[in-house]
């Protein structure tokens, strides 16, 4: 059986991850501020351009498209999917998923390799 064509769309900018102390200064109003707290860390994914001042960690230069739709939580396999396709052509990936969708994130070097390899699998970018 072959496998409907999923949709993706790229997101403007360049993109930073961030290991933060705590989440004073962050304007969680801005777009694409996704926060993560565990009994470990406190992580914050911004546009470069947003990244507050003191945080303890950062890597820079990430690119990022989206799972366009509101994905159903009974779907499988499609961040599955996208991975492996990327993985076979030697691009690594950093994954967040929010309650509608999923966002994949590629290093800036490797995005334009990554587009043209979904698209040859039956990704459309939009």
């Amino acid at each position: 059986m072959e496998r409907e064509c999923i949709k993706l769309k790229t997101i403007e900018g360049v993109f930073s991850v961030c290991k933060v102390e705590d989440y004073t200064g962050i304007n969680l109003d801005r777009d694409f501020m996704f926060l993560g707290s565990t009994d470990e860390e406190k992580s914050l994914v911004c546009p470069t351009s947003a990244v507050p001042p003191g945080v303890l960690e950062r890597n820079d230069g990430w690119k990022v498209f989206r799972i366009e739709g509101i994905l159903d939580f009974s779907l499988v396999g499609i961040l599955a999917g996208i991975s492996s396709c990327l993985a076979e052509n030697g691009i690594g990936i950093f994954a967040i998923s929010t309650y509608n969708t999923d966002y994949v994130f590629v290093k800036e070097k490797d995005f334009d390799k990554a587009v043209e390899v979904l698209a040859s699998e039956r990704y459309a970018f939009v």
